[in-house]
């Protein structure tokens, strides 16, 4: 019984040294994806930089669009004001 339980324990203590080994060599990136990852990065950047600039850019196009609307409204009702004048006048 105590051989069994002295081999059972080398058997897991190996076990566990070969899975950390084997792990530990297995984690490492290499140059090539290191710069593969810093380009990705850059890249990320890059494009958030430009969906924020065209974020402002579609704020101003709205405001516009809104001044827009909004003179037109005006136009529009100084348009029937003048009609309306106008039917008041005699004829």
């Amino acid at each position: 019984m105590n051989i069994t339980k002295s081999l059972r324990s080398a058997v897991l203590i190996s076990g566990i040294a070969l899975t950390t080994a084997f792990l530990s060599g297995c984690g490492g990136l290499s140059d090539a994806q290191l710069k593969e990852l810093s380009d990705l990065k850059n890249e990320v950047a890059s494009l958030e930089t430009e969906a924020n600039s065209l974020r402002d850019e579609r704020a101003k196009l709205e405001a516009q669009i809104e001044d827009t609307n909004r003179k037109l409204a005006e136009c529009e009702k100084q348009k029937e004001e003048a009609k309306a004048n106008l039917e008041k006048l005699p004829k």
